[in-house]
C-alpha cells in the first residue's frame, strides 16, 4: 500500500469549483448598494420638500391683507388696481410671485412700468409709472392708441383734445420730434399743429388748428423742412396784417416748391 510522504498535507474544498473571472451579484457590491440608497434618500427628500412647500402654500398662514399704492395714479382707477390685485396676488406673504404680478399690472392701460415689494408681515407695496400722453396714434385692430411724451405708442383712450399723429409703424418717435419742432416755429404766428402725417414715401403734412393744411414734402439737404416752414410763417405773418379775410379762404398751402408756394382755396 502506498503511503504519502511524511509531512505532506493535502487540502480539498469538497465539491465546490471556482470559475476564473466569475462576477459577483448585485448584493455582493456594497458600492452599488450605497449609491442606490443615496439616490433613494435624495429623491425622497426632494419629494418631501415639494409636498411641504405645497402644504405651506395652502395653509392659512401669513396671508396677504393689504396692497399699498405708493404713487397716486392719474389715469389708473382704484377699481382696476383692485381687480388686477385679486387675480395676480395669489398665495401668501412668502409664496406670492411678484414677477408674475408685475407683468399683470403692466398690462393695464396707461401703465408704463410697475414695481412691487413685500411689506412685513402681510402687505405688498405697489408703485406705478404712467404714460404721459401727447397725441393720438392711428388705431390698430379696432383699439385706440396714444403716443406718450417718450414717443412710445400704447393702447388706451382719452377724451382730451389731442393732436393726431399718423405714419408707418415704428415712426412715432420721429413724428413726435417733428411735432415739437413745428410747434416752436408755428407759435410765432399763434398757430398749433392739429395733425401731423408722415407718408410711406417720407413726405410730411401738417394740419393747423385753423384747418389749413401744409404740404411740406420730403426733407432734403438743399431744401430742409425747417426752411419751408419758416417761409410759410414769414408770409403768413405779413398776410395776416394786410388781408386777414383772405386767409380764411385758404385750404391747402403747398410748400414743396424751392422758392415759393401754391395756394388752394378751402372747399367751404
Amino acid at each position: 500500500m502506498a503511503r504519502s510522504k511524511a509531512g505532506s498535507k493535502v487540502k480539498t474544498r469538497g465539491n465546490s469549483r471556482v470559475e476564473p473571472g466569475g462576477a459577483d451579484g448585485f448584493w455582493d457590491r456594497p458600492m452599488l448598494i450605497n449609491l442606490l440608497a443615496d439616490m433613494l434618500l435624495l429623491g425622497g427628500g426632494a419629494l418631501l420638500a415639494w409636498a411641504g412647500a405645497m402644504m405651506f402654500q395652502s395653509l392659512p398662514v401669513f396671508p396677504l391683507k393689504q396692497v399699498v399704492v405708493a404713487t397716486s395714479p392719474d389715469q389708473v382707477s382704484r377699481a382696476q388696481i383692485e381687480f388686477t390685485a385679486r387675480r395676480a396676488l395669489t398665495g401668501n406673504f412668502f409664496t406670492v410671485n411678484l414677477e408674475t404680478a408685475q407683468t399683470a399690472f403692466e398690462r393695464m392701460p396707461w401703465v408704463r412700468s410697475a414695481s412691487l415689494r413685500r411689506i412685513w408681515p402681510d402687505g405688498i407695496e405697489l408703485q406705478f409709472e404712467e404714460h404721459r400722453v401727447v397725441a393720438r396714434w392711428t388705431p390698430q385692430d379696432g383699439e385706440a392708441r396714444l403716443v406718450s411724451t417718450r414717443g412710445e405708442v400704447f393702447v388706451a383712450s382719452s377724451r382730451e383734445p389731442l393732436p393726431a399723429f399718423s405714419g408707418p409703424e415704428g415712426s412715432a418717435p420721429r413724428v413726435l420730434a417733428r411735432y415739437r419742432e413745428f410747434s416752436d416755429e408755428l407759435a410765432a404766428i399763434g398757430r398749433k399743429p392739429a395733425a401731423i402725417r408722415l407718408s410711406a414715401r417720407e413726405a410730411w403734412q401738417i394740419k393747423l388748428d385753423d384747418g389749413v393744411v401744409l404740404e411740406l414734402g420730403r426733407d432734403q439737404p438743399k431744401h430742409p423742412l425747417a426752411e419751408r416752414l419758416s417761409r410759410f410763417t414769414t408770409h403768413y405773418a405779413v398776410a395776416s396784417r394786410s388781408a386777414s379775410s383772405r386767409l380764411q379762404a385758404i385750404g391747402v398751402v403747398d410748400m414743396r416748391y424751392p422758392n415759393g408756394f401754391a395756394l388752394k382755396a378751402s372747399k367751404s
